[in-house]
């Protein structure tokens, strides 16, 4: 990670109230805009091979910058991944592996481990590193890194107490109760926004309403915008003249076929649009960083016998959000670093959420704390938004999710190690072994074919769940 030899005298300076970079100076470090999709799938957009979502505004931006065709979330689920992506640690690491409360199965096989439901204060995030060194920081969207206590106890871990100056409808709740004003349904409230709104207004135009006023009041200034998207998570609501569109349009034939999904990814993608307009209005589009990517897969309870579930598809890919494969933890991945991304590039090195912290902390120049990035997971990407051809170099990525879900998944951990893909399962010890270049369905299990390559994996597997101190599930001794 590359270092600032001024960063002593920029914290100094912004200790002391003043702006170390000068609201006129072009050597100011570059902004960045994090935009983080809720339950975005691998195939969800044009640019990913959708034959009936429209996101213009994604592509283009895919086209402007570096698009990783092998791009992953850090797990199956949400606020494992959150707190992945905030920190550049693995949810092994955090011991945050489930999203906050996660499911309750009494009668399991297995229990979960003693869990962290909340992102703890020893862990350095990407806003705190980042306001240390004079920017700018704003959370615009779903936090879901708070455990469901009694209030004064859980605003402890909102996202102002996390490093974020401002923070708009980041709660404890990972989806809104309605997507049209005011939000929320009767156990589930929408906060904290700003007074103002009417009936019809939709979630998804709002938060970025709210987003374009802060670039107005920060473009002077370096800045970190996190905006993670409630959308296109549940309850699969649209815009009446979006749906009415796209209802039209329905063709059995085709792999996508939702028109109220659809519509919800048109309004992410007009908001993708609004932003990257307001960023050329404010004349600060050449020095803001884009990173777009999703928090899991998308939701696909689509069953092996290829009856589809909703609300999308994820088809090559096996299943979908809370499973064990690839639908699950696949998605859309782009990077775009103004000057220097060649465009329309893609790229076939495999990525991770956890990478997201170290690369954007190496384009700023800034180090950070250093005990915490003595353990973080992630590599960063600026060799490979430079270059290309760039290799990482990096051994393998992992997974560890000790719970069960709706989604299917059974306490697993997993490891990608070049073309292969590793699967232990914790019910019965079972592994199961996939070439995902021959085959990214995951239809093939090959463990009886590459025993070799099967024994080899789950050695790393192991070790690094060790090296990391990944909690292993409980017996549960009320299984039925």
């Amino acid at each position: 990670m590359r270092v600032s030899c001024a960063i002593a005298f920029i914290v100094t300076l912004a200790a002391c109230g003043a702006n170390p970079f000068g609201a006129e100076s072009d050597e100011r470090p570059p902004n960045f805009l994090v935009l983080f999709v809720d339950d975005l799938g691998w195939t969800d957009l044009g640019c990913y091979g959708s034959d009936f979502y429209e996101t213009p505004n994604i592509d283009q931006l895919a086209m402007d910058g570096v698009r990783f065709s092998h791009g992953y979330a850090a797990c199956t689920v949400c606020s494992p991944t959150r707190a992945a992506l905030l920190t550049g640690l693995y949810p092994g690491r955090t011991h945050v592996t489930d999203w906050i409360p996660g499911h309750q199965r009494p009668k399991a096989l297995l229990r979960p481990p003693n869990w962290t439901m909340k992102l703890e204060h020893h862990h350095t995030t990407l806003a705190e590193a980042l306001g240390a060194a004079g920017y700018r920081t704003a959370h615009v969207g779903k936090w879901h890194l708070m455990p469901r206590l009694e209030p004064e106890v859980m605003m402890d871990f909102a996202p102002e107490r996390h490093g974020f100056e401002r923070n708009i409808a980041g709660n404890e709740w990972g989806a809104p109760g309605s997507y049209f004003h005011p939000y929320e349904r009767p156990d589930r409230k929408m906060y904290p926004l700003p007074p103002g709104g009417a009936e019809g207004d939709y979630l998804t135009d709002r938060l970025t309403n709210e987003a374009l006023a802060i670039l107005d009041d920060y473009r002077d200034e370096p800045f970190l915008l996190y905006f993670p998207y409630y959308t296109v998570h549940t309850p699969i609501q649209a815009k009446p003249e979006d749906l009415q569109r796209f209802e039209s349009r329905v063709d059995p034939a085709k792999r996508h076929r939702n028109p109220a999904y659809a519509a919800m990814l048109t309004a992410l993608d007009r908001s993708v649009g609004r932003l990257r307009a307001k960023l050329d209005e404010l004349g600060i589009a050449e020095r803001t960083v884009i990173v777009f990517t999703g928090d899991n897969g998308g939701l696909d309870r689509r069953d092996r016998d290829g009856r589809m579930g909703n609300p999308t598809e994820n088809e090559p890919l096996r299943a979908g959000k809370g499973s064990a494969y690839e639908g699950g933890v696949r998605t859309p991945t782009i990077y775009f670093w103004p000057g220097v991304t060649p465009s329309g590039v893609v790229s076939d090195e495999p990525v991770i959420t956890v990478d997201v912290y170290p690369t954007v902390l190496d384009i700023a120049g800034v180090e950070g704390d250093a005990a915490h990035n003595a353990s973080v997971d992630g590599v960063s990407l600026a060799g490979i938004l430079r270059d290309p051809d760039t290799q990482l170099g990096r051994e393998a990525i992992y997974w560890h999710y000790p719970h069960y879900h709706a989604g299917g998944a059974t306490p697993y951990s997993a490891i990608r190690d070049g073309d292969w893909r590793l699967v232990h399962f914790y019910e019965d010890g079972r592994t199961e072994l996939y070439n995902l270049a021959e085959d990214v369905g995951e239809e093939r299990d090959m463990v009886s074919e590459r025993p070799d390559k099967a024994e080899d994996l789950l050695a790393k597997l192991d070790a690094w769940r060790s090296e990391v101190g990944a909690q292993e599930p409980l017996p549960n001794p009320d299984a039925e």
